[in-house]
This record gives structure tokens, C-alpha cells and sequence, in this order.
């Protein structure tokens, strides 16, 4: 990332990206401003000045896509937050619902020395403590086809890869099932509206659909 790099185009970079990591529709202007917590109007100023260093494409009122060098440093960021995320877990004893907003903070100061140092003691994980894949130095990252719980049929069995950490009450409530990434989950009942029944090691839950919108298991 260069040193020119500011905190703010970092996280319009990684929000850019983290709306099409899990689905193919990119992000409009008002997505992004709506993500962000910030002005319609401060979107339309950044985007501009992204597109003219080569960060995006977009047109007005069009939807907003990371160029190839956008992706990269997008991707430089996502590194950072998600080996944060799981050193904060591993050596410094957070639990995995308390990590996001330091990692938001910590990420735009840490230097690339320290975060190859945090890297190699944690042993070049792949996944964060939520299963996100954490992007090696290259840019290039570990995938398998999923399904998002919510959309998955009756009958259908796969292991965990990854839960969204955007409600930390979501991921304590997990916990508190025993849901987490690596679990196996067989899909008993996919019609009710308000919660996906699944069976966990014997036990049957019932996980609501909220939740279930935030949990990708294997295709």
C-alpha cells in the first residue's frame, strides 16, 4: 500500500471490495454511503478522486468496481484487518466478537515489517476467526464454493467456512450454540420463515434467518 494511501481511501477500498467477496452485485453509491455512515455527497467527492488514480470504475449514478490496481490494495487492506482480527484472538486473548473495531483502528497503523512478523508467529494462517480467507502477500487468496445458509435446501450438510462479524450479539449467540467455523451443520428444515432448523453434533437449532444470512457453508 503507498504511503500515499490514506485511512478513508483504505476503507472506501476494502468496503468496495467486501460487497461482491460473497456476491456478484457491485456496489452503488448509495450502498457504499450507506456502509460507510457518511454523505451521498462525500461519496461522489471520493469516487472521483479514486477514479482519477486508477482505484475504480464508475459512471454517475452507476454501480462503483475496484480497477485491478483497486483490488490489489484493497486486498492489501483486508490482509492487514483479518491478520489483526486473528492475532488479537490468538495471542492477545479477545474473543472473536470483540475484534472488528480494533482491527478497524489498528489496521492503518500498522507497518508492513510488523504485519509480516504477526503473520509468520501465527503461522500464515488462511482464515480469520470469522473463516474469512486472509489474502497471502501476493493478493491471492484461498476459496471453495458455498451457499449461504438462508438459501440452502432441506437435507443439505456442510461445514462452516465463514460467519459475518458485522453483529457482534450474532456471533455471541453462535458461540453459545456451538456454531463456528469448521462446524457441520445438516439443513432439517428450510421452510419457515423466521429460522433455518439445523442439526449440530445431535443437537437440533433453530437459526434465525438474520443470523442465517450471515453464515456460509460448504456448496
Amino acid at each position: 500500500m503507498p504511503a500515499t494511501s490514506s485511512p478513508a481511501v483504505e476503507d472506501y477500498l476494502k468496503t468496495i471490495y467486501g460487497h461482491t467477496e460473497w456476491q456478484p452485485e457491485a456496489i452503488t453509491p448509495s450502498g457504499l454511503a450507506a456502509a460507510l455512515g457518511v454523505a451521498p455527497s462525500s461519496v461522489t467527492e471520493m469516487v472521483k478522486k479514486m477514479a482519477a488514480q486508477g482505484l475504480v470504475q464508475h459512471v454517475p449514478y452507476g454501480a462503483i468496481r475496484l480497477t485491478d490496481d483497486g483490488r490489489a490494495r484493497a486486498l492489501a487492506v483486508v490482509r492487514r484487518h483479518r491478520l489483526i482480527e486473528t492475532w488479537l484472538v490468538r495471542e492477545m486473548g479477545y474473543a472473536w466478537d470483540e475484534v472488528h473495531d480494533e482491527a478497524e483502528v489498528l489496521e492503518h497503523a500498522v507497518s508492513d515489517r510488523l504485519l509480516e512478523a504477526i503473520d509468520d508467529r501465527l503461522g500464515r494462517p488462511e482464515r480469520d476467526p470469522h473463516g474469512d480467507a486472509i489474502p497471502r502477500a501476493d493478493g491471492t487468496l484461498v476459496s471453495e464454493p458455498s451457499v449461504r445458509l438462508d438459501e440452502a435446501t432441506a437435507g443439505h450438510v456442510g461445514r462452516v467456512i465463514r460467519i459475518s462479524d458485522r453483529d457482534p450479539a450474532v456471533l455471541r449467540e453462535l458461540e453459545t450454540a456451538g456454531v463456528g467455523p469448521g462446524s457441520e451443520l445438516r439443513v432439517t428444515d428450510a421452510s419457515e420463515p423466521a429460522a433455518v432448523a439445523v442439526a449440530l453434533d445431535g443437537a437440533d437449532h433453530a437459526i434465525p434467518r438474520t443470523a442465517a444470512a450471515g453464515i456460509w457453508i460448504t456448496a
